[in-house]
């Protein structure tokens, strides 16, 4: 802090502290205090009252179609009955409108999907584990039902009367839950629930013998109960994506360690620019293309297939997009620079006599690395670890676009699916929560192992 006031000043020094906090306030803290909350919100469509409301627009839409039907012809056996929207009309070859008879007529009307939903029976949502609830049950309210084959006019009688009990009850459930404690961890406890899985006893045998699901059963994700097996979905595919982002990070730091090491310690000063422009000069180009360009390559009719088979070495193209080694491959090369480059500007600060001085005093190659390199470039170390791990724990593009959905979905794919294909955006926000969590979690473990703290990551500059 005093070296930041002496070179630059104070008035500089607060710019500069109040630009971070404001960044830090706008882009990190408001926006996960804002996820936090609606984790800890239950969705609206889980609500009673959103049960009720759902009712009073199924009961209006019930009656705002039984009042297009008009007079027709009975539908001929096997025909499909449908409302007229526009007075009396032919029916359609195959398609019949309902009758319309007198007050004691019992002819079916056609099928109409509000109508049949229009009943206070309705099934309140309830937690996984809790006893089923109903709407009629639980509030006391009368049963009430839209007959399919009773008169018009009586079925819109009904349709008003559960319309209205269902109304009132709407209001009176949203001040209750307006006063009611409105945080929840339920949306946390669907990612530790358990699914049943639906097998065979053949199946069963066979999935239980897999080495991968021996491991999930001894970590309680996987277990049977009741002659059923049961697998912890959410947890299941959050162990798996760390996993395969640690193990991208591994293959990453193998890859890019002696390669920071040749540029920085290894070679000449001007041959040490051509290396690094063969680095740099791909990632000119924006990642999704980087990521598409592999589609290129690993596709059926792609050029490492087609260079196979040209070569007669295989008959039929090797499915590359079912292998999760495609997918670490892809994400090595995707985030290669976050690892490398800070690796390079750490040892690029090594003295080089005290490697002479090792191998004059005869130490080995390897404990040259292990004593003298090593030690000095584990900031660095730490720092690609970190970045590449963050990045890799958080992919979407390249799993997505590389195994087409033919391989295990990552965490990432949860979150969004949970966003944007369910939609269930709090179980969204819960599952983005609780996976930052984890990750920062691992990192500061990682941290810790390495014995690096955050003054250390001022060398990787």
């Amino acid at each position: 802090m005093s070296g930041l006031l002496r070179g630059y000043g104070r008035g500089l020094t607060l710019a500069f502290f109040a630009a971070a906090a404001l960044w830090g306030l706008m882009l990190i803290i408001l926006p996960q205090l804002t996820m936090l909350e609606r984790a800890m919100t239950a969705p609206k469509r889980a609500l009673d009252s959103s049960v009720a409301q759902m009712l009073v627009r199924d009961a209006r839409t019930c009656i705002s179609v039984l009042d297009t039907l008009t007079p027709a012809a009975p539908a001929p056996s096997g025909g499909l009955a449908i409302p007229s929207l526009s007075g009396p009309a032919s029916p359609a070859p195959g398609l019949a409108l309902p009758s319309l008879g007198g007050e004691g007529q019992a002819a079916k009307r056609p099928y109409i999907l509000q109508c049949d939903r229009t009943t206070t029976h309705v099934s309140l949502v309830r937690s996984a584990g809790e006893p089923r609830a109903w709407l009629d049950e639980t509030y006391g309210l009368p049963l009430r039902s839209v007959s399919d084959t009773g008169p018009i006019d009586d079925q819109k009688a009904a349709a008003e009367e559960i319309g209205a009990l269902a109304q009132t009850l709407y209001g009176e459930l949203k001040t209750r839950e307006a006063n009611a404690n409105p945080y929840t961890l339920e949306n946390f406890a669907t990612l530790a629930s358990a699914r049943l899985i639906p097998q065979s006893d053949a199946q069963r045998a066979e999935e239980n013998a897999r080495l991968s699901n021996k491991l999930l059963a001894l970590i309680g994700l996987r277990y049977e109960a009741g002659g059923q097996t049961y697998e912890r979905i959410g947890l299941v595919t959050l162990t798996r994506t760390l996993v395969q982002a640690v193990i991208a990070t591994a293959l990453a730091l193998l890859l890019c360690y002696p390669i920071a090491y040749k540029v920085a310690l290894a070679t000449p000063p001007q041959r040490a620019v051509w290396l690094f422009l063969g680095l740099v000069i791909p990632y000119a180009i924006v990642e999704l293309m980087r990521i598409y360009a592999w589609t290129t390559i690993i596709d059926n009719a792609g050029l490492l297939n087609g260079l196979l088979q040209g070569l007669g070495l295989i008959a039929e193209p090797i499915q590359f997009k079912r292998f999760p080694g495609t997918v670490f491959l892809v994400i090595v090369y995707t985030y290669v620079l976050f690892m490398v480059f800070p690796i390079y500007n750490v040892m690029n600060t090594l003295d080089r006599n005290q490697i002479e001085a090792a191998r004059d005093l005869g130490a080995a190659p390897w404990r040259v690395h292990w004593r003298i390199i090593i030690p000095h470039s584990k900031p660095g170390i730490a720092v690609g670890t970190i970045a590449t791990f963050m990045l890799a724990a958080g992919a979407f593009s390249v799993p997505r676009i590389i195994s087409r959905g033919l391989q295990a979905e990552w965490f990432s794919q949860t979150i969004y699916n949970k966003f944007f294909e369910s939609p269930n955006a709090n179980a969204g926000a819960a599952y983005s929560f609780a996976y930052t969590l984890v990750c920062f979690a691992l990192v500061a473990l990682f941290m810790w192992l390495m014995r690096t703290r955050l003054k250390d990551f001022a060398r990787v500059q």
